[in-house]
C-alpha cells in the first residue's frame, strides 16, 4: 500500500535540564546516597543520562524514620481540606510543568512524545486532582465513619509508566493521611527525582514524600523494613511473590499489581476499522510495556483472516523511530535486558511452529528497537501464549464459540485484563461476568480514568488503585 513521508517534528530537549548527578530525596532535601552510584540512558541512543545515587538500607532507614516522623507529627495531625490543597497545588504544577516531564520521561524510557503528553502526563495530573477531592471526604467512603491511615507506606514503581505509577500511589496514599517512601525504577528514575522537585515546589511538608533510587536491594531494605506499615508495588509476578512471601506473618499490608496476559477477543460482528485500531491500541502503546495489553488476540474463525490482513496492513503504517519525533508510533524498548527477553520468546515462539509477521521497518543503528509482531498459528500450548512477553508482540488465536472464547482467555495465571469486541450488548455482558479478569473493556482497550479502580486476579495479584476501591488499601477502619 502506498506510504506518506512525513518530514522530522522533534520535540525540544532544552525545555528540560538533566543534572549530571542525582542524590536521595529524604525529609525534604537532597541527600548522597550511601550505595554504589548507577547510570541510566536513554534506550533510544545508549546515551548516559545522569549518575543516580543508590540508596543502601540505611538510607532508606533514614526515609522511613523521616516519613514517621512526618507523619507523627504533621500530616496525620493535618485536616483532609489542609491535605487537599496540597494535592491540588501538586496536581497543578504537573499541568504548568507537563512539557518539561512529557520530554523527560521519554528521554528516560523510550516512550513516543506523543504518548507521554497525551497520556501519562495529564493522567497524571488527574490522579492528583481526582485524590485531592477524596481528602476531605473520607468518611464517606464507605470505609467507617472515620477511616485511619496505615501510617508509613513504602512504594515500589515499574519502569513502563514512570510518572504515572508513581501518580496512582503516591496520590491515594497522601490524600488519606499516609505518608510515603517511594523508589522508582532503576532505569526509569528521572521523573520520580523531579516529581521531588514538584514536591519542594508545593511545600510540601518535609518528610511526606521521599524517593530512594536503587534496584532490587533498595526495594528489598523497603520491604523489608519495620517501620513499614505498608508496601504497594507494580511490578512482575516473581518479585510480587517475594515480596507476599517476605511479609507473610506480619503486620504489614500490601497491594500487588503483577503481571498479565490479556486477552482481546474479537467476534465476527464487531466492526472491523474500529477493532483493529483497539487492538493496535491494546498491544503496540507503549511498545507493549504495558501490564495489562491485549497480548493474546482470540478473533472468531469467520472472520480470523479478514482481521489478521487488515491487522497487517495497518502494522505496515506505524512508524518505528527516535521518540521525541511527534510522528513516531513505537518508540524504544526500555532496556537491553528487556530486549533480550523479547528477543527470547519470539524466537520461542518460532523454534514451536508460529508463524510470524512484522512490518520490516528500517530501525535505528543505535538503541534497544524491535519490529511490531504478530504471531498466526499459535496454540495454548505456545510459551508466546502463556508467557508475560512485555514488548511489541502480539499472538492470534482463534474461537468458533463465545464459550470456546472464554475458555481460551481464562487458560492462564494471569488475571489482569481482557477486551470484548462485538455488536450485542447482551454478549459483553455475558461474557464480562464470565471472564477472569479484573478489567474488562468493551469495544475499546487501555482507557484508563482516576475514578475507575484497577487491579487483577490469580497472579496478576491483588487489590485495587485508582476510584472510590482503590482507597481502601490505605485505609484502616475507624478509632
Amino acid at each position: 500500500m502506498p506510504t506518506f513521508e512525513y518530514a522530522p517534528a522533534p520535540e525540544s530537549r532544552a525545555v528540560v535540564d538533566v543534572d549530571s548527578t542525582y542524590g536521595l530525596f529524604i525529609n525534604g532535601d537532597w541527600v548522597d546516597g550511601r550505595g554504589t552510584a548507577f547510570k541510566t540512558v536513554n534506550p533510544a541512543t545508549e546515551e548516559v543520562l545522569a549518575d543516580i545515587h543508590e540508596a543502601s538500607p540505611d538510607d532508606v532507614d533514614l526515609a522511613v524514620k523521616a516519613a514517621r516522623t512526618a507523619y507523627t507529627r504533621v500530616w496525620s495531625r493535618m485536616s483532609g481540606a489542609d491535605r487537599g490543597k496540597y494535592l491540588f497545588r501538586i496536581a497543578r504544577i504537573l499541568q504548568e510543568r507537563a512539557r518539561e516531564f512529557a520530554v523527560l520521561e521519554t528521554l528516560d524510557n523510550g516512550k513516543p512524545i506523543k504518548e507521554t503528553r497525551d497520556v501519562d502526563i495529564p493522567l497524571a495530573a488527574a490522579h492528583f486532582f481526582y485524590h485531592a477531592g477524596w481528602a476531605d471526604k473520607l468518611s464517606y467512603a464507605g470505609y467507617g465513619p472515620d477511616p485511619r491511615p496505615h501510617g508509613v507506606v513504602g512504594q515500589i514503581i515499574p519502569w513502563n509508566f514512570p510518572l504515572l505509577m508513581l501518580a496512582w500511589k503516591v496520590a491515594p496514599a497522601l490524600a488519606t493521611g499516609n505518608t510515603v517512601v517511594l523508589k522508582p525504577a532503576e532505569t526509569t528514575p528521572l521523573t520520580a527525582l523531579l516529581f521531588a522537585q514538584v514536591c519542594q515546589q508545593a511545600e510540601l511538608p518535609p518528610g511526606v514524600v521521599n524517593i530512594v533510587t536503587g534496584a532490587g536491594d533498595t526495594g528489598q531494605a523497603i520491604v523489608d523494613h519495620p517501620g513499614i506499615d505498608k508496601i504497594a508495588f507494580t511490578g512482575s509476578t516473581g518479585v510480587g511473590k517475594m515480596i507476599a512471601r517476605s511479609i507473610a506473618g506480619t503486620r504489614k499490608k500490601a497491594t500487588l499489581e503483577l503481571g498479565g496476559k490479556g486477552a482481546n477477543i474479537v467476534f465476527d460482528d464487531a466492526p472491523i476499522d474500529q477493532t483493529v485500531e483497539g487492538i493496535v491500541r491494546g498491544i503496540f502503546f507503549n511498545q507493549g510495556h504495558v501490564c495489562c495489553a491485549g497480548s493474546r488476540l482470540l478473533v472468531q474463525e469467520t472472520v480470523a483472516d479478514e482481521v489478521v490482513r487488515r491487522l497487517q496492513r495497518r502494522l505496515s503504517t506505524l512508524r518505528v523511530g527516535d521518540p521525541l519525533d511527534k510522528n513516531t508510533d513505537v518508540g524504544a524498548i526500555n532496556s537491553r535486558a528487556q530486549l533480550d527477553r523479547i528477543t527470547s520468546l519470539v524466537d520461542a515462539g518460532e523454534a514451536e511452529g508460529a508463524e510470524r509477521w512484522d512490518n520490516g521497518c528500517a530501525l535505528p543503528q543505535k538503541g534497544f528497537w524491535f519490529r511490531p509482531t504478530l504471531f498466526s498459528g499459535v496454540t495454548q500450548t505456545h510459551r508466546i501464549a502463556q508467557e508475560e512477553i512485555f514488548g511489541p508482540v502480539l499472538s492470534v488465536l482463534t474461537f468458533r464459540t463465545p464459550q470456546e472464547a472464554v475458555a481460551k482467555a481464562n487458560n492462564t495465571p494471569y488475571g489482569l485484563s481482557a477486551g470484548i469486541w462485538t455488536d450485542k450488548g447482551s454478549r459483553i455482558l455475558w461474557m464480562a461476568d464470565q471472564l477472569k479478569a479484573g478489567v474488562v473493556w468493551a469495544n475499546t482497550f487501555n482507557q484508563f480514568d482516576p475514578t475507575s479502580p484497577f487491579g487483577g486476579y490469580k497472579e496478576s495479584g491483588y487489590g485495587r488503585e485508582g476510584g472510590r476501591h482503590g482507597l481502601e488499601a490505605y485505609l484502616k477502619g475507624s478509632i
